[in-house]
C-alpha cells in the first residue's frame, strides 16, 4: 500500500489546532492530530447534505446559500449541480490554506468549481456571515468540524448553541433551511434545533455511495 505523504500544514485561525493536507496516491485527506475531518474517498455524506437542500428548495427561483466551511468541495460541486443558474452561493471558510489546498494540490478535485459565476467567497468564519446576514438565505448549509461537538475549533460550538441557531433563523428567509451534517447522532442539539424555532428531520446518510460509516445530516425549517 502506498504511504501517505504530507503536502502541507496550517494552523487554524484563533485557535491553536493544526491542519495538514495528506496525499495517499489519488486519495487525500485532511487530518486534525490523527483524526480525519475529511477523506477523498468518503464523499456521500457531503455530497448529501446539498442533494437535500436542492431537493427541498426545488421550484425556487434565484436560490441564495450559504456553505461553511469549504472542505474539499463536494458539497459545493453538488450543490452547484442542482442549483439553476440563476442561483447564488457563498463559501465561508476560515482557514485561507483551505482554499489554497483547493486550487493547487487538490486542483483537478477542485473542478473549477470556485471559479463558477455563481460562487462567491467569504474569508472568514461562516458564524458572522450568518451574524451579518438578515432574512438573506434561502438555505445555509454547515458541515464546521464533526458536527455539533467542535473538533478542530473550539469557537465553532456557538453555532451550536441555542443563541447561534436562533442568530441562523434570523439570517434565513421564510421557510428557510437550515441543514447541518453532524459525525454522530445529538439528541440534545436536535431538541436545541427545535427550541430555536425550527421544524427538525433528521436524515442518516452514508460515506460512500450507500456502504460505509453513518452520519446524520438535520434539517431544520424555518417556521415562518
Amino acid at each position: 500500500m502506498l504511504p501517505w505523504v504530507e503536502l502541507g500544514r496550517t494552523t487554524v485561525p484563533g485557535d491553536s489546532s493544526e491542519l495538514r493536507l495528506m496525499q495517499r496516491g489519488g486519495e487525500f485527506a485532511i487530518m486534525v492530530g490523527p483524526i480525519a475531518l475529511m477523506n477523498s474517498r468518503m464523499t456521500g455524506s457531503e455530497i448529501a447534505l446539498a442533494e437535500v437542500a436542492c431537493e427541498r428548495l426545488k421550484g425556487r427561483r434565484n436560490v441564495r446559500m450559504l456553505i461553511g466551511g469549504y472542505g474539499m468541495g463536494f458539497t459545493l460541486r453538488a450543490a452547484l449541480a442542482g442549483l439553476g443558474a440563476d442561483a447564488k452561493i457563498v463559501v465561508a471558510e476560515l482557514v485561507p490554506a483551505v482554499l489554497d489546498w483547493a486550487r493547487g494540490p487538490m486542483a483537478e478535485l477542485t473542478a473549477g468549481s470556485l471559479d463558477d459565476p455563481r460562487v462567491s467567497i467569504h474569508d472568514g468564519d461562516v458564524g458572522a456571515a450568518i451574524g451579518a446576514a438578515s432574512s438573506s438565505f434561502d438555505a445555509i448549509l454547515l458541515d464546521v468540524d464533526n458536527g455539533p461537538d467542535g473538533l478542530s475549533r473550539s469557537a465553532n460550538g456557538k453555532l451550536y448553541t441555542r443563541a447561534g441557531l436562533e442568530t441562523a433563523r434570523k439570517a434565513l428567509k421564510p421557510s428557510g433551511l437550515l441543514i447541518v451534517w453532524s459525525a454522530a447522532p445529538d439528541r440534545a442539539f436536535a431538541a436545541r434545533l427545535g427550541h430555536a424555532g425550527f421544524a427538525v428531520e433528521e436524515i442518516t446518510a452514508r460515506a460512500h455511495k450507500g456502504r460505509g460509516g453513518r452520519y446524520v445530516i438535520w434539517v431544520g425549517k424555518k417556521a415562518r
